[in-house]
């Protein structure tokens, strides 16, 4: 039997919970994109913050999101996805209308934090469950579940890919019209998932949050894991923090990184289930995820061996493509196969929590990181060094990889 090769074939295989799933995560990074690649200039543009301070709050995006990741993870075992999902969708609404008229530092960081808590909520309810529902399809003979996570990274990038050209529109008026852009369509979301999404997902079983996380501090396969996957979702952060600022160094204008981001949206969605199938499927877990990190370190590489020339104009622009192609291909190796790692790891009934843990802790190493970014950024270094720096990281984090795919009995 020939396996589907297109995004419309392949959700044809799921299941209805996992079609629902996929569609959701692919709305949530509509919303979520139409505001985030912007964020950056507007922080130092208009509300004008250092770019240390910049850093730090994107930083703060990302572990208020990531860091708290084991919360929503530990809710959503003991509650079921579903109030979860609709509780995070209000605070992302609350959020982005927050944003659209914070003027001041503590009002931004007070959105910012907000619109991470809301994902903490949302997000690991829909990954654990899509995770949970991947082993299930696998197991019964419907594909390997890298291939389902697969599909599930393309249907965020195909909304990563939308968000940004919606905002660049939206931006043309000012950046309050994109924040209440994005919040409108969590506002669609939330009313879709009120009238869609189960009661209660058959197979999963509720689970006391009491019981702590001393098991999980104790599955050093499992830490790992998370501080390979930090290594990535740093490296991944700076298409945000590092690509902005050589993309107004090339051109003098923040116009291109839209194209930027489109460009790996579009890499993703047309190329990751062919990806996948070739060579994410005849590889192991681990040997993918050296793969994709070593792709990754070669994209900051290509962008530091390029700074010395200091190109400008359109050809300036070609080592930032560069680096976004192997980030993306990287990614595409990395994403799916983490995720579909954690279930193997993690202890019976608490897959949302083991699955919030993966982003909290690569949250943790995001904030600490992106704040040193900047740092780097702004140090007046040779162009190359902070590339050369943020190039090292996910090399290095291959030795951190576990060598087994179960726990240790």
């Amino acid at each position: 039997m020939t396996q589907p090769t297109t995004y419309t074939a392949a959700t044809t295989r799921l299941s209805p919970l996992l079609r629902l799933l996929t569609l959701t995560q692919l709305a949530f990074n509509i919303g979520f994109f139409a505001v985030l690649p912007f964020l950056s200039e507007h922080l130092g543009q208009a509300v004008g913050m250092a770019g240390w301070l910049v850093g730090f709050v994107l930083g703060l995006r990302t572990f208020s999101q990531q860091g708290l990741f084991v919360v929503g993870g530990a809710l959503a075992d003991r509650y079921g996805i579903r109030p979860v999902v609709l509780v995070g969708c209000v605070l992302r609404i609350a959020g982005f209308g927050w944003l659209g008229f914070a003027e001041e530092t503590w009002t931004v960081i007070g959105a910012v934090l907000l619109i991470g808590f809301a994902a903490a909520l949302f997000s690991p309810a829909v990954e654990s469950e899509v995770a949970r529902q991947a082993v299930i399809h696998e197991e019964s003979g419907g594909g390997s579940r890298t291939r389902v996570l697969a599909l599930f990274t393309v249907a965020g990038q195909a909304g990563a890919f939308v968000g940004p050209l919606l905002g660049a529109l939206l931006l043309a008026v000012d950046f309050r019209t994109v924040c209440l852009a994005g919040a409108g369509v969590f506002v669609l979301v939330l009313a879709g998932h009120a009238r869609l999404l189960p009661q209660h997902v058959p197979g999963r079983e509720r689970v006391q949050v009491r019981g702590g996380i001393k098991p999980l501090l104790r599955n050093r396969g499992f830490l790992a894991l998370c501080c390979a996957y930090g290594a990535y979702l740093l490296a991944y952060n700076q298409l945000y923090l590092a690509l902005p600022a050589e993309v107004e160094r090339a051109t003098g204008s923040q116009a291109p990184l839209a194209w930027l981001f489109a460009l790996s949206s579009l890499l993703v969605v047309t190329a990751q289930l062919p990806v996948t199938r070739r060579v994410g499927d005849r590889l192991s877990l681990r040997r993918s995820m050296v793969a994709g990190l070593l792709l990754i370190g070669a994209g900051f590489a290509v962008v530091a061996l390029a700074r010395p020339v200091n190109w400008t104009g359109t050809a300036g622009l070609l080592p930032a493509a560069g680096f976004v192609v192997l980030l993306t291909f990287g990614q595409m190796l990395v994403a799916p196969v983490a995720r579909a790692w954690v279930p193997d790891l993690a202890e019976e009934g608490r897959l949302g929590l083991y699955m919030g843990a993966l982003s909290s802790v690569s949250g943790l190493i995001v904030l600490i990181g992106s704040s040193v970014t900047g740092s780097l950024l702004d140090a007046g270094l040779p162009a190359a060094v902070p590339w050369l720096v943020l190039a090292a990281v996910p090399v290095v984090a291959i030795g951190l990889l576990p060598r087994r795919r179960t726990p240790p009995m």
